[in-house]
């Protein structure tokens, strides 16, 4: 495995580290994890690609929720890079450099 692979390993062990640490502080000003937050989020954009889909949105209503939609993607695309750290880690936590890369799942 190369460079790119200990990297990876590197930064979910540092990922895992910080949500620990933060777990332990639970407050009410903390938010929750972006791994947490995926459901609402997807939940939230499918529900601003079906009011985009229906086009009675007027231009400037329909680029604001365009432009939440774009948040809420990055979102969960966040969340679904810190499940694949974590998951990378958990495969096996005493040598996390040996996590092997995910397949790219739009490769054919």
């Amino acid at each position: 495995m190369g460079r790119r692979g200990e990297h990876c390993s590197a930064i979910a062990y540092v990922f895992l580290r910080r949500q620990t640490a933060r777990m332990s502080k639970t407050s009410q000003t903390t938010p929750p994890s972006p791994v947490v937050d995926f459901e609402s989020s997807l939940d939230e954009l499918e529900g601003l690609v079906q009011r985009l889909e229906k086009g009675d949105l007027s231009l400037d209503d329909s680029l604001k929720a365009y432009e939440q939609g774009i948040g809420l993607f990055r979102r969960c695309q966040t969340a679904l890079q810190e499940a694949e750290l974590r998951v990378r880690l958990l495969t096996d936590a005493e040598d996390p450099a040996s996590a092997s890369e995910f397949p790219d799942v739009d490769a054919p």
